[in-house]
Parts: C-alpha cells; structure tokens; sequence
C-alpha cells in the first residue's frame, strides 16, 4: 500500500525510528499510526531509537570459522557496558552476526556506509537498463532497484538468514528491548580462502 509522507515524519517523530522502519511498520498496521507505534516498540525499534544518542563504547569482536577453515569473518559489536557485553544475550547475537557476514556476504554495514560512486554507478546501470520508458517510471524502477541493492549489500538490512521475514536491524532492535543498551555494529571483515583482494571488510560509521 502507499504511505503518505505525512504519517511517515509523524511516526518518526514519536519513535525516532528510521523511514523504512516507519514505512514498514505503517503498512504492517495498515496505515494505522497507533498500531505501526506498538509494531515498532515489540520488535524493539523505538526503543532502539530513542537510545540513538547514547555512546556505545564497549562490546565484543566475535569471530566465526566456516568450510573447514576456507572462509572466516570478523566482526565488532557495541553496547554501552561491559557488564552487557559480557552476558550469554550479547555473546550469542555477535556470532549471529558473524555468521550471518559468514553466509550473506555484505560489503558494508549501513546505507551510510556505501560509496556515493558506488550508488550513482548502480543508478546509471539502472536507468541504462530501463532505457526508452517514461521519466517518471524510470525513477521509480532505479528507486525501486536501490533499495533491493542496498537490502542485498548492507548488513543491517540484510534479511537474517534464520529468519528471513526479520531483518539484522530488527534482531538488534529486539536485542536492545532485551538488554536495555544501544547495540550496533560497527566493522567487519570477511575472509575467503584464494581472494585476490584479501578479504572484504566494511567499517560503520
């Protein structure tokens, strides 16, 4: 369904939620603003918001072997404390993440993260692609296809490989309900065996 841009911001401003977060509470709920709030605050969303400020200083750096040592990833997780770095929840969800780096192959960790070359690469291919139609439909295709770029190529909207109706921000957001702290991941590595280019690794902001 489409949601209006207006709800949208009013979403946001009462959750401090990201826009896809909100579009897709808000078709979830069907457009309904109260009920897109508790389908964000369930899954963690708003709360995970609303500690957007907080400083995540501590955490973990996990790492996970595959494929009889062919293929092994790095991986760095912030919380707030190292009291919650510590806990069996936390440990569990950093070699989640390295698992998933492990079977999804990102190349970075956020949209943020990706080269604005890189973007306007993949919008000129896009709009090659869909040359000789009209303006209009042109931009909606290149929108369209970006956004599936960024869901195939940035971690935390990855759909996560044990569940694939949840994404990585949505497991993080439920972890942040769970444990009460700001989480989020800040760089990775991933190695695989016979690489020409050494790894692929990708930094968070």
């Amino acid at each position: 369904m489409d949601i209006n841009a207006s709800i949208v911001r009013e979403l946001r401003d009462k959750t401090g939620a990201g826009v896809m977060d909100c579009k897709k509470a808000l078709a979830e709920a069907s457009g309904d603003l109260e009920k897109a709030i508790i389908w964000l605050r369930e899954r963690g969303i708003a709360q995970a918001a609303k500690r957007s400020g907080k400083l995540a200083s501590e955490g973990s750096v996990g790492a996970y072997i595959h494929a009889g040592g062919k293929l092994g990833v790095l991986v760095e997780v912030n919380c707030e404390t190292d009291f919650v770095a510590k806990t069996p929840e936390f440990q569990t969800l950093v070699k989640e993440i390295a698992m998933q780096i492990a079977a999804a192959n990102p190349r970075w960790v956020s949209r943020e993260d990706v080269p604005a070359e890189v973007i306007e690469q993949e919008r000129q291919i896009y709009a090659t692609q869909s040359a000789g139609k009209p303006e209009a439909v042109v931009k909606k295709i290149v929108d369209g296809k970006l956004e599936k770029f960024y869901r195939d190529i940035c971690l935390n909207e990855q759909a996560w490989v044990r569940d694939p109706n949840r994404t990585i921000t949505d497991l993080l957001g439920e972890h942040v309900a769970k444990l009460g702290e700001k989480i989020e991941i800040r760089r990775f590595v991933r190695f695989q065996l016979g690489e020409s280019r050494g790894g692929n690794a990708a930094a968070g902001a």
